[in-house]
C-alpha cells in the first residue's frame, strides 16, 4: 500500500505541478495557534513539515531559531508536539505530516519510544538533520518497519558515489538542500544551477520523489516548479514573527501566504 507521502506526490504529478511542502515549528507561537496554523495551511499545502523546537540547532537560520525560541519559551515539550499532530490528524487523516528536528531529542527519549509516539499520533515521515547516512541506516530501518518514511538529505557537495548509496536506501521522499547555508539564507545559487544539480540527481533514480529546500520564497518558487516538490519554511516563520510584531493574527496571515505560494506553482 502506498504511503500518504507517496500518494501526495502521485496526486501532484497528475496535476502536473510540484508538491508544496510547508515548514512551521510546533508550538509557534502557542500550541493552540500551531494547530490552527496547520489546519488552515493544509488546505493549500500538500505535505506539512513540523519542526520540533530545539535550543541548539545546527542547520536552522535566524527565522526558524526565532520560532523555536517562542515555542520553547511557551514551555513546549516533545509530548506536546505529538499532541498537536494527533489533534491535526483527527480532522485531516490523509494529509501527510513530517516531523523535522535533531537526533538528541530522539536519543533522550529512546528510539523505540519515539517511534511508538510517532506511530500513535499519526506522523508519516521524519527528517533528522544531524543523523546522516550511513549512521542513520539502523534508525531508518526501524522507521520503515513502522511504515514511517525516513527522509534522506542530499547537498551540492554529496559525491555521486555517495548519492547513489543514499538514494538506493531512501524511502518515498529525498530532500535536496539547494545551497551550502543554514535555512533562510538568500538564494546564492541561480535557479538554473539548482535545477542542473537537481536533474543530475533525478537521472540516478527518475522515479524517486526529490524535493528542493533552503532559500525558497514567493520570489524564487515559480522558477523551480519543475521539481517534484518545494519546501518553504523560513519565509513562513518570518511571517509569524512579523504578524506578532504588528499585532496581527499569524493564522490568517499564514493562510494568505501559503495560498499565494500555491498559486505560483499551479
Amino acid at each position: 500500500m502506498k504511503s500518504k507521502i507517496a500518494l501526495a506526490f502521485s496526486n501532484c504529478k497528475k496535476q502536473k505541478r510540484p508538491a508544496l511542502i510547508t515548514y512551521t515549528v510546533a508550538g509557534d507561537n502557542t500550541k493552540n495557534n500551531s494547530l490552527k496554523i496547520l489546519n488552515k495551511i493544509s488546505k493549500h499545502a500538500d505535505i506539512l513539515e513540523l519542526g520540533f523546537p530545539h535550543n541548539t540547532p545546527i542547520a536552522d537560520g535566524g527565522q526558524i531559531q526565532g520560532s523555536s525560541h517562542r515555542a520553547l519559551k511557551n514551555g513546549i515539550k516533545l509530548k506536546d508536539v505529538f499532541q498537536i499532530v494527533k489533534k491535526f490528524k483527527k480532522n485531516n487523516p490523509h494529509k501527510p505530516i513530517i516531523l523535522m528536528g535533531y537526533f538528541n531529542l530522539i536519543y533522550q527519549n529512546g528510539e523505540n519510544n519515539f517511534l511508538k509516539s510517532c506511530k500513535s499520533s499519526g506522523v508519516d515521515g521524519l527528517i533528522i538533520v544531524d543523523l546522516p547516512y550511513p549512521e542513520n541506516k539502523s534508525f531508518a530501518s526501524k522507521c520503515k518497519k513502522k511504515s514511517i518514511n525516513f527522509i534522506q538529505l542530499l547537498s551540492p557537495t554529496t559525491s555521486k558515489d555517495r548519492m547513489k548509496k543514499i538514494i538506493k536506501d531512501s524511502h518515498d521522499m529525498i530532500y535536496y538542500i539547494s545551497m551550502l547555508s543554514t535555512t533562510g539564507g538568500k538564494l546564492k545559487v541561480s535557479s538554473k544551477k539548482i535545477l542542473q544539480n537537481y536533474n543530475k540527481i533525478k537521472r540516478i533514480s527518475p522515479k524517486k520523489n526529490l524535493v528542493i529546500g533552503f532559500g525558497i520564497t514567493d520570489k524564487t518558487i515559480s522558477s523551480l516548479k519543475s521539481a517534484n516538490g518545494l519546501v518553504v519554511g523560513s519565509m513562513l516563520c518570518k511571517t509569524i514573527t512579523n504578524s506578532l510584531k504588528m499585532g496581527q493574527n499569524p493564522v490568517t496571515k499564514l493562510d494568505k501566504v501559503v495560498y499565494n505560494l500555491k498559486k505560483k506553482i499551479i
